[in-house]
């Protein structure tokens, strides 16, 4: 086996496959943990931990961890941190490295051993003398966490309790769990996964497990087997208040030092920015919470050897050496946490060098005969089924306008369209929503479309997604659901007239027999797009093909990067604008004079490859709203006075990373959002107190502006968000885990806690009530036709979705035709779903319920008018 100098030989080879590699630190060598045996720590020793993920560019991600016992070693400790310099050396430098203190352990460390670890007294050498002994004894641990289990061995003693957390007592036949009046119904959930893994690992599975809520005595014999155990029941005493030094930590103000020599140097840290770190220096970046090394790529590796001493120097001056978070990072390759401390950091650049390489190395195959491709394909990333039924609605001051068959596939940029797609999938009917917005549409009708939406999904058959698209930034199930799209510049609708006649800048919308430019794609053979792009030849590109209009003369015309498969698509295109309609056919640089003149000239436009990028790898977040205040706003429609009695205020909004997701995050409890960069999924449990889609749809808006991803903060505008409800996940979400369709079981009646137990204890879990469809009796929806094929006309039975908007009363919308009468709102008392009040039932910890956002009176709707039938273009 070859060696790399000033790298130990355990590390050579290792970081080729997902999964975890752990060496223990013994003596003056390191030894191998077998498979088995990960997840045991000792606390006597220090271990070095290699995380390796396959990431969806095809790179593999390392992370390196190494864990210090509170009884290892000084020398042992030097050491660990020596060894994880050399593995990262070995992978690289590419790795994060992340100091690990037992106790205080990070949430990303300990999302690799579920359920938990616990760490055990003594060194790993005494491993196979105490494995017999563990399950005569009798051990007490105290766990907190809601998406991580912090397990600690603490006295088995009435005094290691309290009311903040859950306590586990594990005796040779049977395991407590006690329930502090004041934890949280994930941590207990979570608890629960603790005490399955000492019945199957200490008790071979067999193994009673009684329930203990604090305070409760009367007629529990649990309770009274449980308080035996501590010679007789005794009132724990009221918890004190942590000390503030974590407090202190978060608020102090960050730090920047550059290290020269061990020594270091302080910087100005008031407006950190990306342009403050030189690649040939190392710094020290303080937190407070954590601590941060970065090393500058053109750093040698006996300068980085020597600023990790100085971080170690650094945290030991500063007691901190059991508190708080290490972590070292190189040049290129900075974790989302430490980016987000500077006030600008560039987007990571799309390096075009590679592609450029595999670009002449395929020429080159080519001149020699072999069949290649220059760049694989674009193939779509998600997938629906393509047998559904599309409907589409234009939107125009309140109003929803049903598009006819013919012009639902025609979409213009100054308007808002809502878009339904209902398809069946695995035997279960499912409904998929859009909001449109046009580039150039009016906010007017922006806000009317997400409203409007989230009426009309809450009345379908079936489950609903809804999701807010803005054009130029849609998602690839956008398109697919249309099997081909128009988009016309322009607009019908009446808000967006009347602004073109107050601004004398706006361009024009297409005319028929006047002239126009269309960019043309296409995902797969059936399913494209046409987008009308400005008349100038800078909106040219080579990698794509386009339809010119001249009044009756057309010209088609193909970059030189284009693909076979795109000139297919280009030709079906041509067919759908222009039916029977002669073109002549150009190939990038054949073009006649006419074709330029039509363009305004030649001009420079882009003639570089244009590839797809790799998908984002997703990243999971729960929400808390730490304060809010409701606000509601009520309209009377005899004077057309309204009274103002609430706004919705949000003063705190957080978003923390679930890391090493899986399905058993999505507690029912919870919101989460799916990150995936271009897309973000609101994820709504059934107890949560998100009550319509439209507050789902507001929570993801709050998430982009919070800036809590890779990138920081992003526009609605650039991503589109949608919003799913526990029970009805469609495939295009459930991709994103390993999902297991047994554990939705529909109707499930329960919070996380109470679903586990009755799973952990092999009782059969009741179903939801019938009155959840009260949610549903209440929702308030647009006035539609008397069409009998018009789906938010049937009252669907009852199922599991969101509840109604809250409290939503404003102006009736204005009808296009008296054909129906207007609906008269009347005041309407704020109600919460059965989900909401299940949420704050005596078992669980009472949350705030949070309402929908109200739109201002101008735009908010309550009930819309469409015409009886569907409309054409005019």
């Amino acid at each position: 086996m070859s060696t790399m100098k000033g790298v130990d030989d355990a590390f050579l080879g290792v970081g080729d496959k997902p999964g975890l590699d752990i060496w223990c630190i013994m003596g003056t060598s390191i030894v191998p943990i077998a498979k088995n045996l990960h997840g045991k720590f000792y606390t006597g020793n220090c271990y070095i931990v290699l995380s390796t993920a396959e990431l969806k560019s095809g790179i593999r991600g390392h992370n390196v961890h190494y864990w210090v016992g509170e009884e290892a070693k000084e020398e042992h400790c030097v050491m660990a941190s020596e060894k994880a310099f050399e593995l990262d050396a070995a992978l690289g430098s590419q790795a994060v490295q992340y100091k690990e203190m037992q106790g205080g352990e990070s949430d990303k460390f300990l999302s690799y051993f579920r359920p938990c670890i616990i760490p055990v007294q003594g060194s790993f050498s005494s491993h196979w003398r105490r494995s017999a002994e563990e399950c005569d004894q009798t051990t007490m641990f105290r766990c907190e966490g809601e998406h991580v289990a912090r397990v600690t061995e603490v006295p088995f003693s009435r005094t290691s309790l309290d009311h903040k957390a859950v306590f586990i007592v594990d005796t040779p036949l049977k395991i407590f769990l006690f329930s502090g009046c004041n934890s949280s119904v994930q941590t207990r959930a979570k608890a629960l996964d603790v005490i399955k893994h000492l019945r199957e690992n200490r008790h071979c599975g067999r193994c009673e497990i009684g329930i203990i809520e604090d305070g409760k005595l009367v007629g529990d014999s649990d309770a009274g087997e449980f308080w035996n155990l501590f010679g007789g029941y005794a009132p724990i005493p009221r918890d004190v208040p942590d000390a503030a030094n974590g407090e202190l930590m978060t608020t102090t103000s960050k730090k920047l030092f550059w290290i020269n020599k061990r020594k270091l140097v302080p910087m100005d840290a008031h407006l950190l920015d990306r342009e403050m770190l030189k690649s040939d220096r190392s710094y020290i970046l303080d937190c407070g919470t954590e601590i941060y090394l970065w090393l500058g790529m053109a750093t040698l590796v006996s300068e980085r050897k020597m600023s990790v001493t100085a971080l170690e120097d650094y945290v030991r001056s500063q007691g901190r050496s059991s508190i708080g978070h290490t972590v070292i990072t190189t040049e290129g390759h900075e974790i989302a946490d430490f980016k987000l401390q500077f006030q600008h950091w560039p987007k990571n650049a799309v390096q075009k060098l590679y592609e450029a390489g595999r670009e002449k190395v395929a020429a080159i195959f080519k001149h020699q005969g072999y069949d290649v491709a220059e760049i694989p394909e674009d193939k779509p990333q998600q997938s629906i089924s393509s047998n559904g039924a599309l409907k589409v609605w234009l939107v125009d001051r309140g109003c929803v306008t049903l598009l006819c068959t013919e012009e639902q596939e025609e979409l213009y940029n100054g308007d808002c369209y809502i878009v339904q797609y209902s398809y069946v999938e695995d035997g279960k009917d499912y409904n998929l929503f859009f909001s449109w917005s046009g580039q150039n549409s009016v906010q007017e009708d922006r806000l009317a479309s997400v409203s409007l939406m989230s009426s009309m999904s809450d009345s379908v058959k079936g489950p609903a997604v809804v999701g807010q698209v803005s054009e130029a930034r849609e998602p690839e199930l956008f398109f697919l659901v249309f099997k081909s799209l128009v988009i016309f510049k322009g607009g019908r609708s009446a808000a967006y007239k009347n602004s073109v006649l107050q601004k004398s800048d706006r361009t024009e919308g297409y005319q028929k027999d006047g002239a126009a430019l269309f960019q043309v794609q296409g995902l797969r053979h059936d399913c494209a797009r046409a987008v009308q792009v400005d008349l100038v030849a800078s909106s040219l590109n080579s990698s794509h093909c386009y339809i010119l209009q001249d009044g009756a003369s057309f010209f088609t015309w193909t970059g030189s990067l284009s693909s076979p498969s795109e000139h297919a698509i280009l030709d079906r295109m041509m067919n759908k604008l222009f039916p029977l309609k002669q073109s002549f056919l150009l190939k990038e640089g054949s073009e006649p004079d006419h074709f330029w003149k039509t363009l305004e000239g030649r001009s420079e436009y882009s003639k570089e490859k244009c590839v797809k990028g790799w998908p984002a790898d997703p990243r999971l977040y729960t929400c808390t709203f730490q304060q809010c205040t409701c606000i509601f706003v009520v309209f009377l429609p005899r004077d057309s006075l309204h009274k103002s009695i609430s706004n919705l205020i949000y003063d705190s909004f957080q978003a923390k990373e679930v890391f090493t997701f899986c399905q058993d995050d999505l507690a029912t409890e919870e919101t989460l959002i799916l990150d995936c960069s271009k897309e973000i999924y609101v994820w709504v449990g059934l107890h949560s107190g998100v009550t319509s889609k439209q507050h789902a749809l507001d929570i993801g808006k709050m998430f982009l502006q919070a800036g809590n991803a890779q990138d920081g903060r992003r526009s609605i505008v650039d991503t589109t968000v949608y919003a799913v409800a526990e029970g009805d996940e469609p495939a295009f979400f459930t991709s994103f885990f390993n999902w297991d369709s047994s554990k939705q079981v529909a109707g499930v009646l329960g919070n996380s806690f109470e679903r586990k137990l009755a799973m952990l204890k092999g009782i059969s879990p009741k179903l939801e009530a019938s009155d959840r469809s009260l949610r549903r009796s209440s929702s308030r929806r647009p006035v539609t036709s008397s069409e009998p094929t018009t789906p938010e006309q049937h009252q669907p039975p009852a199922r599991r979705t969101f509840g109604p908007a809250s409290a939503s009363v404003g102006r009736v919308a204005k009808e296009r035709s008296g054909s129906s009468p207007a609906l008269s709102p009347s005041p309407v008392t704020p109600s919460w779903s059965s989900r909401s009040r299940a949420s704050s039932s005596p078992s669980s910890p009472s949350t705030p319920v949070i309402a929908g956002r109200l739109f201002p009176s101008t735009l908010h709707v309550a009930s819309a008018t469409a015409t009886g039938s569907p409309a054409r273009r005019r």
